[in-house]
């Protein structure tokens, strides 16, 4: 993509992530382009690229809107980055570095700080730390396949919002979970690792199914 296609595919990919733009709601490029502020040429480059990464679809008439994603969708993506992330893990028990164990070790405490912030757990933190935790730890796995394909699962809305409704306890024990994967990729145990990993994930899959139920109907779906 150009330089331009490039700043409106992030622009509209926050306008997305941010809920902006609501889903199921069709709109047109001009709306994109305004948004943007830039011409439609490198505005529907953009679009191209993120209906090829599901964050938009068209319609049987051309028409472009933010996806609707059942129960079933979101279970399917869960099970997904389960199955990526932990295979992610294992391979990274294998290649990682001293300096990307170093790196997990920064981000941990990022984490260890947002959590217990004597003002109460900052949540923009978190999952900022969180973010910098899961992506060492894809570059720790040396698979650019693989690292495509996380990619994808992980820019969708639903895993994208998942930490943000964490409850105090979920971020302890997910910290907990990176905790112990540090370990298991110092000790070089592949198998720990991808236990470890897909558990975490799971869990996120839970905690989400269970503000998905308690505020049903109010959920912003995409």
């Amino acid at each position: 993509m150009s330089k331009a296609s490039e700043q409106a595919y992030a622009a509209i990919r926050r306008g997305i992530l941010s809920g902006h733009f609501p889903a199921g709601q069709f709109v047109p490029e001009d709306e994109f382009a305004q948004y943007c502020g830039m011409s439609r040429t490198p505005v529907r480059e953009a679009i191209a690229q993120l209906v090829a990464e599901m964050l938009l679809q068209r319609s049987d008439t051309n028409r472009v809107f933010v996806p609707i994603w059942s129960d079933d969708d979101d279970e399917e993506l869960f099970t997904l980055r389960a199955y990526l992330e932990s295979h992610c893990a294992q391979r990274a028990a294998r290649f990682v570095t001293e300096e990307q164990i170093a790196e997990l070790k920064e981000h941990y405490e990022f984490i260890e700080r947002a959590i217990n912030r004597p003002s109460g757990a900052s949540v923009t933190d978190f999952v900022e730390g969180n973010r910098r935790f899961h992506r060492v730890l894809m570059s720790a796995a040396q698979s650019e396949r693989l690292n495509q394909l996380m990619r994808l699962i992980v820019s969708q809305i639903v895993i994208h919002r998942t930490a943000e409704r964490y409850t105090a306890l979920d971020m302890v024990r997910s910290q907990g979970d990176h905790r112990d994967l540090i370990t298991a990729l110092e000790m070089r145990d592949a198998e720990w690792a991808g236990s470890i990993v897909h558990n975490h994930i799971r869990r996120a899959a839970s905690a989400y199914r269970q503000y998905r139920d308690k505020h049903s109907g109010l959920i912003d779906r995409a």
